[in-house]
């Protein structure tokens, strides 16, 4: 599967949850989509088909292939810890997300972008992999010949604070401090079903 670049209304209405952000569509229509969206019966899923949607939304959220998702499970996997807590740590640790979570991007989409050309530092080095992991330490900030771009000046200081991150508006350069607990996510996200998934 290619990445996924149609109607993210779509997406978060097949989920019934704004998963890309405040959407008003999807305030008004809180329903599938499809001409058979307000009609149709809701029909008791399976087991399989309840991990299977949760896999599907951590991966329409975070904007991950198919084969990065497995790649960063198996990792959890051998980790210890709770795998999906560590799961979603190391989601939560890639350059696109912490350069969102930073809100330098105001969106992960436009995060990756901005990652992929070229635009930011991972202590002093130009990283352009939006799927690096970053080390509790790891210092990101902007390239000094792109803090004049529009669309990051336009998103600095919009991003919300959280503890595992610092970030300095003024030289727009942030720190990835730790991991974060599992608490401290937002995302609504069941990882459980996700581990139960792969178990099978």
């Amino acid at each position: 599967m290619a990445r996924y670049i149609g109607p993210k209304t779509k997406i978060a209405r097949r989920f019934r949850e704004p998963i890309f952000g405040p959407d008003r569509v999807l305030e008004k229509k809180n329903y599938g989509p499809g001409q058979h969206g307000q009609t149709a019966k809701r029909a008791k899923k399976s087991e399989y088909a309840v991990q299977l949607a949760e896999k599907q939304k951590v991966k329409y959220t975070y904007g991950i292939l198919e084969r990065q998702f497995s790649l960063i499970f198996e990792r959890a996997s051998r980790s210890k810890g709770i795998t999906g807590e560590v799961l979603l740590q190391l989601i939560e640790a890639r350059l696109d997300n912490v350069v969102y979570r930073l809100g330098i991007a105001p969106t992960r989409a436009g995060a990756r972008q901005l990652v992929s050309h070229r635009h930011i530092t991972v202590n002093g080095e130009l990283v352009n992999i939006p799927s690096y992991t970053l080390k509790p330490g790891d210092v990101v900030a902007v390239r000094e010949k792109s803090k004049a771009l529009e669309s990051i000046n336009n998103s600095v200081g919009a991003g919300s604070n959280f503890p595992w991150l610092e970030f300095n508006s003024s030289t727009m350069e942030g720190k990835f401090v730790s991991f974060p607990e599992r608490t401290q996510i937002p995302e609504n996200i069941k990882e459980q079903l996700i581990v139960e998934l792969y178990s099978k």
